[in-house]
């Protein structure tokens, strides 16, 4: 017995199915006998068999002087479809990532309360960092260069590179070394403002501070780690940290 269930998971319609199936069975049959023994109104059968062509599922046979015929192709033409269907929830479940902090944007404004995601991973590490690419404000960084270096160098230089493509405004505390000076020798500022912190300790941790959000990464090969909290007053009470932090920094 055919599993009807099965096609339905692949995206096909009841009407599709039916025209399939009755192809399976009978193919190389006219539109209008089609539609009849699936009990469906020609309109619904001949629009069903025109999705299974563009889907590559069945063929159209024109013979000269006589009606159109359509003929089932190999079942192994399915396989298409499942690689497609799969294809399309990763690029939805992404899109839907993507989108994830304004519906939590949203929920947090309507029930006035702070709202938290949280990451694991590199993969979750990159997601928080670059959550600030689509700020409406500018963003305020700390930083450690030696340790963001050690070990996701390659996970900033893209997102610098979309930063500054996006023409993102920021300004970055980074803890003063010999090693940092070095690394921005050759360092494109374009929107960004860089001032050092003195006599401060080495830290695996980035926070960045933007759009009512505080994002946090840990950066140890154990534990890597993501957080972003969604919170005004919280915001504001750093913002305004960052900010007298600033004006005692150092060029």
């Amino acid at each position: 017995m055919f599993d009807t269930n099965l096609l339905e998971k692949a995206g096909l319609t009841k009407a599709q199915i039916d025209v399939y199936f009755f192809l399976l069975k009978n193919t190389g049959s006219r539109a209008g006998l089609i539609a009849q023994s699936i009990g469906r109104p020609r309109g619904v059968a001949y629009k069903a068999l025109e999705d299974l062509l563009l889907l590559g599922l069945v063929e159209k046979k024109e013979r000269k002087g006589r009606v159109a015929v359509f003929k089932v192709l190999h079942p192994s033409s399915l396989e298409k479809l499942f690689e497609e269907k799969i294809k399309e929830d990763k690029k939805s479940h992404q899109e839907f990532l993507t989108t994830l902090p304004d519906f939590v944007s949203q929920y947090n404004l309507a029930f006035n309360k702070p709202g938290v995601m949280f990451y694991e991973g590199l993969e979750g590490v990159k997601k928080v960092i670059n959550d600030n690419l689509r700020s409406k404000t500018i963003v305020y960084t700390y930083a450690d260069m030696e340790e963001v270096d050690k070990y996701i160098k390659e996970i900033n230089a893209q997102y610098a590179k979309k930063r500054d493509r996006l023409k993102l405004e920021k300004k970055i505390l980074l803890v003063d070394s010999d090693y940092t000076k070095k690394v921005l020798e050759n360092y494109e500022k374009s929107h960004v403002e860089i001032k050092f912190v003195k006599k401060v300790t080495h830290f695996a941790t980035i926070m960045q501070i933007y759009d009512d959000k505080i994002s946090y990464v840990t950066l140890l090969p154990d534990k890597m780690i993501g957080v972003i909290i969604q919170d005004k007053s919280i915001y504001t009470m750093h913002q305004a940290l960052f900010e007298s932090m600033w004006e005692n920094a150092s060029n």
